[in-house]
């Protein structure tokens, strides 16, 4: 008969501690894994489909202007007149951001043109503070209600078809300009969000009982 009583235990094929480190190891991986695909998903989410980071801005409203990539200060590169000038105005801008304008101004109380305004009279509203959206007159139906839905009834803001501008949409200040493909770009809201009510000599001035009236202004001395 065999005497099991006294027989060693037999050691187990593989370590205690070789199990642990394993399991240690499979679960840093998982978390790494996990980490890692956070992190891409966080990064791309925050960017446009342009590719730029769609983080808002912090500061001053300048600071804030500053801050949003793409937006041109045009203040940097020299003064703006406040002059009125009867008549068209030649801009070295399009859509223009400032310098002379019309007597009257636009009627920029979340106002929504289906048609061209006068530049002149748009930038004496940009003088008052308003933020002038533009678009291609090509731009897609559903932008154009985005955009519409931004400003129809908000204060110190309008939105006009802009024949001619290199890009689908523009977004003007006094002094500051910023073009972007889309409505869904959310720079669009950082930038209205920074200027409007902040950006023009005249701030506080008034956006109400400015003129409706759509379509270019005659040359100076010609009957309207």
């Amino acid at each position: 008969m065999v005497d099991y009583t006294n027989t060693p235990p037999r050691k187990p094929a593989v370590p205690v501690w070789a199990w642990v480190a394993g399991g240690v190891a499979v679960l840093l991986c998982c978390c790494l894994g996990v980490a890692g695909a956070l992190f891409y998903y966080l990064r791309d989410g925050a960017e446009t489909p342009g590719g730029t980071t769609a983080v808002a801005p912090t500061g001053t409203w300048q600071q804030q202007l500053a801050g949003i990539d793409g937006v041109r200060n045009y203040l940097a590169e020299g003064s703006l007149s406040q002059d009125h000038a009867p008549g068209a105005v030649v801009y070295p801008q399009q859509p223009p951001v400032g310098g002379q304008h019309n007597g009257t101004w636009q009627n920029c109380s979340g106002a929504v043109y289906d048609a061209p305004i006068a530049s002149e009279r748009a930038v004496h509203s940009l003088e008052h503070g308003a933020v002038w959206i533009t678009y291609r007159p090509d731009l897609g139906d559903g932008d154009v209600r985005a955009l519409a839905a931004k400003v129809s009834g908000r204060e110190y803001l309008m939105l006009s078809p802009f024949p001619g501008q290199d890009k689908p949409i523009s977004l003007q200040a006094w002094g500051y300009q910023l073009k972007v493909d889309s409505a869904d770009d959310p720079r669009i809201d950082f930038f209205v969000n920074a200027a409007r009510r902040n950006a023009g000599p005249e701030v506080g001035a008034p956006c109400s009982g400015g003129t409706r009236e759509t379509g270019e202004l005659p040359p100076a001395g010609t009957a309207a």
